[in-house]
């Protein structure tokens, strides 16, 4: 496939790497939120609140924190605590080893680090489903939540959690909930601030480089993020790669196009192929 071949020589040819990723990427891996992996664990929550996917469910308005903590204790350990089924993640470490590469993401699963990225080549943009927050918030502070995310899931009947179970804010006492960008109580905390400032000056190092910006799974709803970034960047940049993987949503501008490698297909297979 000559986009494959496009792809594996800008790869190559990189003197570094800048990776966007977006849902797509960990639905490759198999996280998806809907369907038979949907069912097998929310089947209870389904039939008695009538959603769908998970997605619906965490917007589900449900009448008590009890209940709001079962369903969402079990979605973070779901989608946070356990790996992904398939070697997707893996894959793309193993195609930029030795390259000098960041990573920045709308993906709030850690996968990445999961898989074996440093926490110096991230950036999460949107936060991380195993922090909690002040809903307030009180202060620029999060938190680990591992182990009550894990307690609760455990000790839930009926689609509710021991009310001492509900986390609440050491300081003020205010209700928690996951260090999610939602609205303008989002915290951006410490770890954040210094994850944003090491992707500027991986950018600024780089912009004169043999740079490959890499997008893979980054839909339409935050391009301002990613993508028309990734844009720009190559637009300023004469030596630099831009490629889009994303089955369904693949594309490039035309200013750029003669500098781009676009490719509409599965992310996994298509790393699969690269390797």
């Amino acid at each position: 496939m000559e986009e494959i071949e496009a792809l594996r020589r800008a790869l190559r040819e990189a003197e570094a790497v800048v990776i966007g990723a977006g849902a797509g990427l960990s639905a490759s891996a198999g996280f998806t939120y809907g369907g038979e992996r949907f069912r097998a664990h929310f089947a209870d929550f389904e039939e008695k609140y009538g959603f769908h996917d998970m997605y619906a469910g965490g917007f589900y308005p449900y009448s008590s924190a009890e209940e709001y903590w079962a369903y969402w204790s079990r979605y973070i350990a779901l989608n946070r605590y356990e790996a992904p089924p398939l070697p997707v993640y893996e894959r793309l470490l193993a195609l930029v080893k030795g390259k000098d590469y960041f990573v920045i993401t709308t993906n709030v699963d850690h996968c990445f680090q999961r898989a074996g990225v440093e926490k110096t080549r991230l950036f999460y943009t949107q936060g991380d489903y195993g922090l909690f927050q002040c809903s307030v918030p009180c202060r620029r502070a999060t938190y680990d939540n591992e182990e009550i995310v894990r307690r609760m899931v455990k000790e839930q009947k009926d689609k509710r959690v021991p009310a001492e179970l509900i986390p609440r804010c050491p300081r003020c006492g205010a209700p928690m909930v996951p260090n999610l960008r939602a609205d303008g109580a989002f915290v951006e905390d410490d770890g954040w601030e210094k994850a944003c400032k090491r992707y500027r000056f991986f950018l600024e190092k780089h912009k004169k480089s043999r740079v490959l910006y890499l997008e893979l799974g980054v839909g339409g709803n935050t391009p301002g993020i990613i993508k028309f970034p990734f844009w720009n960047f190559t637009a300023e940049n004469e030596r630099a790669t831009y490629a889009c993987v994303n089955r369904g949503e693949a594309f490039a501008p035309r200013e750029i196009s003669a500098r781009s490698v676009v490719i509409d297909a599965d992310i996994g297979e298509t790393l699969r192929l690269l390797m």
